[in-house]
């Protein structure tokens, strides 16, 4: 059998047992609408790919034509949530931004709940 995801009342239903990458891609299509609207010829991706592990990818064409890219590996570490931009180093984030990244978790969680995993 396929694997076929049916839409009802602005919720996923899945009729068959999925991989993981099916999870994570459902749950990344639900977490890129976190952010507002994505800008034409922009993609987004926004998901939890293991315990304590998130990731936020972006990519799209500039004015030049050329492919642009951001990725950004959250963890999340008893002495604070860490950040690696492009494959840097890690930094550990604060203030503002670290309110923000726990208010996109928060909401993350409550979206795959409630509209995957109901």
């Amino acid at each position: 059998m396929s694997h076929k995801k049916h839409l009802k009342k602005n919720s996923f239903h899945y009729s068959n047992k999925l991989s993981m990458a099916d999870l994570i891609n459902a749950e990344s299509e639900l977490g890129r609408t976190l952010f507002g609207p994505i800008p034409m010829g922009h993609q987004r991706e926004f998901f939890a790919s293991k315990k304590n592990v998130w990731i936020w990818h972006e990519n799209w064409v500039d004015q030049f034509g050329k492919l642009q890219e951001m990725t950004i590996r959250y963890e999340v570490r008893p002495s604070g949530v860490y950040k690696r931009p492009n494959g840097g180093n890690y930094q550990r984030i604060q203030g503002e931004e670290l309110t923000n990244f726990r208010k996109a978790a928060r909401m993350y969680l409550d979206l795959v709940k409630t509209r995957l995993y109901c």
